[in-house]
């Protein structure tokens, strides 16, 4: 009976070993289909299982016992407080850099830059919420170095995440401050540089490095780990250059 039981329990154990779930930042969702895509020729039997909101809530999650495999964060703050609170089994790295961009459905002056949020047919500008989303932050930051933050703070709509932050800067906003990959996908492409959207100055805010950690609900898992490298590899960095971000 022990035998049988024993047996059962690797057979099960190498089931779930083939599922992976992962928390993914919300700025990674035009691109996290074709990662798995790309991923799943490699590895076909492994189903990978991703939940994509602010790396605030993803961290607050995890520390809550969220059944998260891998973290795939949009900076470095957050999977390096999971890794000193032994939560996280990798050292965390670099697998992209964000960059912050312009958007909108109006015609916006692009030459004026950062002040172009200062201009009297601007009354609303998007923004994902500081406190949790990484790329919240740095358009604050932007803001603040640019001059304008205590100009138009009173005009800032928060969003949960930067996905939302998109659809605000289309539909209920003058314009906003998005990841710039997040005008890679097929859903944005109708969206022209220099009438629609322009790059914010990089100059204005701190490189948006985001991290990857392995976590230790998958610290004995062939499978996280797998994907875990796969992230780290060149056909992973290609992808991501070709959303918009740039790779160490």
């Amino acid at each position: 009976m022990k035998k049988i039981s024993l047996g059962l329990l690797l057979l099960v154990s190498s089931v779930f070993a083939d599922k992976i779930n992962i928390a993914v930042a919300a700025n990674v969702s035009y691109a996290i289909g074709e990662l798995k895509a790309e991923f799943n020729k490699i590895y076909p039997d492994i189903e990978v299982y991703e939940t994509l909101t602010s790396s605030g809530k993803l961290t607050a999650q995890i520390k809550n016992g969220a059944p998260y495999d891998l973290f795939m964060a949009a900076n470095m703050k957050y999977p390096n407080a999971l890794y000193k609170d032994g939560l996280a089994v990798t050292r965390p790295l670099i697998y992209a850099q964000g960059s912050l961009a312009y958007l909108s459905n109006k015609k916006l002056d692009y030459s004026k830059g950062i002040n172009l949020v200062t201009q009297s047919n601007i009354e609303k500008i998007a923004i994902a919420n500081p406190k949790t989303a990484p790329y919240g932050k740095a358009a604050v930051e932007a803001m603040t170095n640019g001059g304008v933050y205590d100009k138009i703070k009173g005009n800032l709509v928060y969003a949960e995440s930067i996905s939302q932050t998109v659809t605000y800067a289309l539909t209920a906003t003058d314009v906003g401050f998005i990841a710039k990959s997040t005008l890679y996908s097929d859903k944005m492409k109708q969206y022209k540089k220099g009438v629609n959207w322009e790059d914010v100055d990089s100059k204005l805010y701190t490189p948006i490095n985001q991290g990857i950690v392995l976590l230790k609900r998958a610290e004995n898992n062939p499978s996280a780990a797998a994907f875990y490298t796969f992230m780290l590899s060149s056909k992973a960095k290609k992808i991501l250059n070709d959303y918009g971000y740039l790779v160490p």
